[in-house]
Parts: structure tokens; C-alpha cells; sequence
């Protein structure tokens, strides 16, 4: 089949070499000339673990190009994917100037049927919208799908490969056939293929997001309580999380939820609520938890050098929302980063992937280690905001030697309490006991 994908972001890219891998010739068009040129020379623009093996292989074959001309997308694509950032707006709805502009455009250039798909993640009735814009420019024949993506940054390739559930939202036989059609390669594992109408299809996407988000800010919440009252979350977490109805996913308290879909959706939904005059409480506590928890280390830290971190020097391992990514889109780190620089505390950085996004936004303000033990270096304390795995089994000794003074603040509980406590550290974590010296 012939597929083209409007937009190359994390799920504009996937989604277009994903497709190619199954034999369809897709085309992604970007109206970044730059990030096209890249590609065409064969740089993948983004970090996700396999995407570049399949990148290349597909633009090797034939089977994925790339061009910013939206008028060779229109002609080429039978289903020709919306993948466009829709980012939230200054009162927290999602902003669908990018999406309702493309279909205007598509419209002005739409010379025979073709389905067009919202893959982006957009508010409910967002697919009348679209076949709206298009319908003011034209009188070709076209549906307009919705189908929500659900992969998960780090895990993008593999989710869409062999996806758990594919959601078609539409009312036309002759668009579903299509979209069947393509999906079938994905799914003969036996997964099922959910047709619905589109306004289902469009909340089904915000509904999970929100529910994940909120089990993730409920466990962050049993975290703070465990230790008010002496309770360990670790056995709580174990305790829940066996139970089927509940399941061991999302029950990892930390330093809060970050990156370009939760925070964005969350509010979009409450959002939409409030619009259709209806108050979504349990998300609004939500964005306000979430909102304390990213920041939750901070009052500790100054706790622990007396209210006073002027001068002193942080090492901080982990800056990507969360590990596999180099995305940094509503990171806890980034505002723990600015927290410190605001009281006038240096910090010193390392994460496997996500320091040049992060050097973009801070540039000089901060220093970046070429690795996480040169950033341990004559800092007077280690706070961990991401767990990625190389910062699971640190040489303790080499640590100790480095740090001006044996302290972690870990906002991802990587290490054991037990074992924390023979290495002789300062150890204070979320939602357990605070090992001291």
C-alpha cells in the first residue's frame, strides 16, 4: 500500500518506518528542511532503541523516503496519516492549529479519495473538525479516521510492531476495510482490531493516558504517606500489585510523570471537560500532585545542608523523563535543575542520551560529564531522576571517593535499603526510610 505520513516526530517517524518494514511504500513529509535533508542522508533525528536498524533498512529498499513537499505526500498516500504536534495551549487544551491547517491544505490539494487518519493524540470531535477543513476546500470524495497510537517512548518499535490492541474510529466501510487492511500484518498474533465510532476512538487514547497517570500519582501519594507513618512502599507496591484486578505496572512512586504525552493529556482532558461542563476532580488532584512531586527532593536536600545550598555542587544522573528516550519534555530533572540554580547551587549532569536537549535549554549554566562517574566528581551530593540501568549497579567505593560526602537522594528508589546502608551512605529515597549515617 502507499502511505504517507504528514509529520516526523517520535510517532510521525515510527509509525512511517514501521510501516515500511511491513512492505508498504511510505513517504514522510516535514516542513523542516533541515531534519528532511538529515534523513535523506540517512540520520535518524530522535534516540529509540531499533528504530535505526529499520530505518535504514527501509530507506535502503526503497520502502521509506522522505521530501517536505505536502502536495507529493497528497498524491502519494492512499491513507495519508496526520502525525502533528498538537501542544498545550496557555489554558491547558491541546492546540490543533498544525492539525486543522494540514487538512485545510489537504483540502486545497485532494484530487481523488484517500483516507486521512489522525494518529495524533487530539480532543474529542477533533475528526468533525478535520472533515470540516477539508470540506470547505473540496468535493472529493475522502474519510477522515481516527486512530490513536499507543506506544511508549523507549518501547515505540516493539509496541507497534506487535501492538496489544489497534482502535479504528470510523463510520465508513470502505475507510475500515483500508485501515484493516494495512494493519494486518500487526495483529496476526491475534490482538484485536477495536472499531468504534470516532468520538470514542479520540477519548479511548486520552482515557487510557489519564488512567495510567492517575495509578502512577496514587502510588506517588501512598509513597509520601509510607513515610509519615513508617510504612515501606516496596512491600506495599508488592502487596497491591499481585492482586490481577490491579496488576504490578505503574505502581513505581518516583519523582513524578513527565514527557510529551501525560502531562499534555491529563490537562487536555480536564480541559475538555470543563468545556462540555463537566469537572473532572480526580484529574485536576492529579496535575496538582504531580506538579509537588517533581520537585519533592528539593525541600530534603536543603533540609539536609541546613537551608543553605549556595556554592554547593550537584550531581545529578538522569535527565530524560524516563530511560531509552532522549526526551526531556516535562522531565523532573529539568525542574530540580532550575530549583538548585535558583538558590545558587552548581550542578553537574550526565544521562546516556538526552544531554544535548538538555545543553539547549541550559547551555552553560550547568556542566555535562562525559560520564556519570566524572559527574560524581567533588559534588556534595548524587540526586538520581532517571533509572536507567547503568546507574543501577554503581562502583559504591569509586562513588564514595568522588562525592565530597556519601549522599544520594534517589527519586528513583535504585537501591536496596540493606545494601545502601553497609556502603556507608546517606541514603534518602521516596516512600521508604531514609538511611543515615
Amino acid at each position: 500500500m502507499k502511505i504517507s505520513v504528514i509529520g516526523t516526530g517520535y510517532v510521525g517517524l515510527v509509525t512511517g518506518t514501521c510501516l515500511a518494514e511491513t512492505g508498504n511504500e511510505v513517504l514522510c513529509i516535514d516542513i523542516d528542511k533541515s531534519k528532511v535533508e538529515k534523513m535523506q542522508k540517512g540520520e535518524v533525528p530522535i534516540y529509540e532503541p531499533h528504530l535505526d536498524v529499520l530505518f535504514h533498512r527501509n530507506i535502503k529498499a526503497n520502502r521509506l523516503r522522505f521530501s517536505t513537499l505536502l502536495e507529493e505526500g497528497i498524491e502519494h498516500g492512499d491513507i495519508i496519516f496526520l502525525a502533528l504536534p498538537t501542544p498545550e495551549d496557555e489554558d491547558g487544551s491541546a492546540d490543533l492549529s498544525y492539525v486543522l491547517g494540514c487538512a485545510s491544505d489537504i483540502g486545497k490539494l485532494l484530487k481523488k479519495y484517500k483516507v486521512i487518519v489522525d494518529k495524533s493524540t487530539v480532543p474529542v470531535g477533533t475528526a468533525e473538525r478535520v472533515t470540516k477543513a477539508i470540506s470547505s476546500e473540496t468535493d472529493v470524495e475522502f474519510d477522515v479516521v481516527s486512530n490513536p497510537e499507543f506506544l511508549r517512548e523507549g518501547f515505540a518499535v516493539d509496541d507497534f510492531l506487535k501492538p496489544e490492541r489497534i482502535v479504528i474510529g470510523s463510520s465508513s466501510e470502505k475507510a475500515i476495510e483500508l485501515m484493516e487492511k494495512l494493519y494486518k500484518p500487526f495483529v496476526r498474533s491475534g490482538n484485536p482490531v477495536i472499531i468504534m465510532d470516532e468520538k470514542s476512538a479520540e477519548l479511548t487514547k486520552y482515557a487510557a493516558n489519564s488512567f495510567l497517570a492517575t495509578k502512577i500519582t496514587f502510588m506517588n501519594e501512598i509513597a509520601n504517606f509510607c513515610e509519615k507513618v513508617g510504612a515501606d512502599v516496596d512491600k506495599v507496591r508488592a502487596g497491591m500489585g499481585t492482586d490481577s484486578r490491579i496488576g504490578k505496572r505503574f505502581l513505581f512512586p518516583g519523582i513524578g510523570y513527565g514527557g510529551s504525552c501525560f502531562p499534555k493529556d491529563v490537562k487536555a482532558l480536564y480541559k475538555s471537560g470543563k468545556d462540555s461542563g463537566y469537572d473532572f476532580d480526580i484529574l485536576n488532584a492529579v496535575i496538582k500532585v504531580n506538579d509537588i512531586q517533581k520537585k519533592i527532593l528539593i525541600p530534603r536536600i536543603e533540609s539536609y545542608f541546613n537551608n543553605d545550598i549556595s556554592g554547593k555542587t550537584f550531581a545529578i544522573w538522569g535527565l530524560a523523563f524516563k530511560p531509552e528516550t532522549d526526551d526531556i519534555r516535562e522531565a523532573p530533572a529539568l525542574y530540580i535543575i532550575e530549583s538548585l540554580l535558583s538558590k545558587g547551587a552548581n550542578v553537574q549532569v550526565f544521562d546516556p542520551e538526552a544531554m544535548p536537549n538538555v545543553k539547549r535549554k541550559f547551555g552553560d549554566k550547568i556542566s555535562y560529564a562525559l560520564n556519570k562517574v566524572e559527574a560524581t566528581i567533588n559534588a556534595d551530593a548524587l540526586i538520581i531522576c532517571t533509572e536507567w540501568s547503568l546507574f543501577r549497579t554503581p562502583d559504591f567505593e569509586k562513588l564514595k571517593s568522588n562525592l565530597k560526602q556519601p549522599v544520594i537522594f534517589d527519586g528513583r528508589n535504585l537501591y536496596d535499603l540493606e545494601e545502601i546502608e553497609k556502603e556507608g551512605f546517606y541514603y534518602s529515597s521516596i516512600g521508604r526510610k531514609t538511611i543515615k549515617q
